[in-house]
């Protein structure tokens, strides 16, 4: 009798062993899992406006600067091609998929992203006015949900370089009458024009299709164009200066990403990668807890985030000549092809 009741209680705590063995895999595999779920990354949907090289490169910038502090974020890219309703459509997507963070890439994305999502934060990425867009009544603080960077150029120094390059009597101008960046900058560029003396010839497209047919209409009255921050004309620059190069004119650009395989003269802009970077790095604090409203528009002034750009080739085509000092501050040049950074 003895011997059957120590059996059975051996039999007994056998069992207990294998069932707590069980229960603590049991749950050592759910806090795992917990432990997995909570470092499984965010979520951010990121919207431009159309696909260039300058908006590629703030693109991949947001998500290298997320990752810096996420390295297992995931990004839902898009891309409205151009189309307003396709930028409405992406930011109806992204308040389905209920992103953490959703960044809009220039002004009309942007604007679509703040109109439609409400209760997760909006970042502006590139927004040349982000005041006069509507995005924040401040730029010297954000709204609830809304903050973000500013790619505001600076128009006068550009018309200006192109002029001592080449001595400009009429500068020609064409523009997206849908961007309001582009907008701006115009009456911007006509009020620059007006006070140095020069005559301003400006022409409005609302795509890409019709850039080349724009820029044919102004050549003939033009002896120089200015292209300010404008992603419809950027997506379509090989047409501008395929125009331009016919008729001998030279093309000054606010983007030295894309003139880099364009026939363009001179470029004065943004290191685009620097800003969508700098982006990145307000949306990783803002999902460490930092409030948009507390963090002001975000404008790029460091030397070190400026590039500007000189094309010998195209000069030398047109038979003009950099003055040294132009030169000697341009940091990347194109000669025989090739470009070479300083």
């Amino acid at each position: 009798m003895t011997t059957n009741k120590t059996n059975q209680k051996n039999r007994t705590d056998l069992l207990m062993n294998a069932l707590f063995i069980t229960f603590t895999c049991l749950l050592t595999v759910t806090f795992a899992n917990i432990a997995l779920a909570d470092n499984s990354g965010k979520f951010i949907g990121i919207s431009k406006i159309v696909a260039h090289p300058a908006l590629d490169a703030l693109e991949q910038g947001v998500q290298d600067g997320v990752r810096e502090s996420f390295p297992d974020a995931k990004f839902d890219l898009q891309n409205a091609n151009g189309e307003l309703s396709t930028a409405a459509s992406i930011a109806q997507k992204f308040k389905s998929e209920n992103v953490d963070i959703a960044v809009g890439i220039a002004t009309p994305t942007a604007q679509a992203l703040v109109s439609v999502i409400k209760d997760s934060p909006v970042i502006f990425c590139a927004v040349t006015d982000p005041q006069g867009a509507g995005l924040v009544a401040d730029v010297k603080k954000g709204e609830k949900n809304v903050t973000g960077t500013s790619d505001m150029t600076p128009v006068k120094e550009q018309i200006e370089l192109l002029n001592r390059i080449k001595p400009i009597k009429t500068l020609g101008h064409v523009y997206c009458s849908n961007e309001a960046n582009a907008v701006t900058l115009a009456e911007i560029a006509r009020n620059v024009c007006k006070e140095l003396g020069i005559d301003f010839v400006e022409t409005t497209v609302t795509n890409s299709s019709e850039v080349k047919q724009a820029v044919q209409t102004i050549a003939p009255r033009v002896d120089g164009i200015y292209l300010s921050n404008d992603n419809t004309i950027f997506s379509a620059l090989s047409a501008v200066t395929t125009v331009a190069m016919k008729h001998k004119i030279p093309v000054m650009s606010a983007d030295p990403s894309s003139a880099v395989d364009n026939d363009v003269l001179a470029a004065w802009g943004f290191d685009y990668y620097k800003m969508g970077k700098r982006t990145g790095v307000i949306a990783a604090d803002i999902l460490k807890g930092a409030k948009p409203e507390d963090i002001p528009t975000v404008y790029m002034t460091d030397p070190s985030d400026v590039d500007i750009l000189i094309n010998l080739d195209v000069a030398s085509k047109l038979g003009l000549s950099f003055p040294d000092d132009i030169t000697a501050v341009a940091n990347k040049v194109i000669e025989n092809g090739k470009l070479t950074t300083k």
